[in-house]
Formats: structure tokens, sequence, C-alpha cells
């Protein structure tokens, strides 16, 4: 019996290595109960294209998270991508190079006030 050794949830990331493959079309993350057999799992899954899967000859699953009868599935060690971690660390990343760096916890604060003060400031004249 082969297992899912490398397999982590799509939904928390947790780890899968105790199921045996090929995983079962009623199969559940141990720890979040969400359906494994499912395009969100797929290797085939795309998000970018109009149905949502790579695969020209599968038939079109609208419930990308449910569990299907898809007999194009196959699993994919990446699949887990946690919602919104990449933009908020653009944002942060922008915020940084706009107040000149990270400040730290024991930063300056009145010096940071004053920057904004600066900035905000009602006329003063930008380049001062």
């Amino acid at each position: 019996m082969r297992l899912a050794t490398d397999l982590v949830c799509w939904k928390c990331g947790a780890s899968l290595a105790a199921l045996p493959l090929p995983l079962s079309r009623e199969g559940e993350c141990p720890k979040c109960r969400a359906y494994l057999h499912c395009c969100r799992l797929c290797q085939f899954f795309n998000p970018n294209v109009a149905e949502q899967c790579d695969e020209d000859r599968a038939e079109e699953v609208r419930n990308k998270e449910g569990a299907n009868f898809c007999d194009w599935f196959k699993p994919r060690p990446e699949a887990h991508r946690p919602r919104g971690k990449g933009k908020s660390q653009a944002a942060k990343s922008r915020l940084d190079d706009f107040f000149g760096g990270a400040q730290t916890s024991g930063g300056d604060a009145d010096s940071t006030r004053d920057k904004l003060s600066d900035l905000f400031s009602p006329g003063k004249k930008s380049g001062k």
C-alpha cells in the first residue's frame, strides 16, 4: 500500500501522510474534514482558466471543493495555498519601502509620528 507521504490538505495544509493512495472519493482531511478527491487538490486545477481545469477532456465540475468522480484526478503536493498571505506580504513590503524600512517593537514612536505629521501637515511644501 502506497501512502500520501508528500501530500497536504488543500484547505488547511495538514499532512496526509497517513492516508493510503489512491485517495478515496469520500476521503476527508483528518484535521479540517475537507474533501480530498476534489478539484482543489488536483494537479489539473487552475483558477486562471474558464472552467478552472487544465485537462481538456475532463467534464466540468461546478463545486471545486466537493468530492467528485473525475477520472482525471491526480493529487498534487503543493495544493495548499494560504489565503491572502501573498497580498498581505506585498502590502507590508510596500509600506516598509514607503516609510523607510520595518519598525521594530522598540522603535521610536515619536519619530514616526513626526514623519507622519510632516508628510500630512497642511501648508508644508513637498521637497523640504
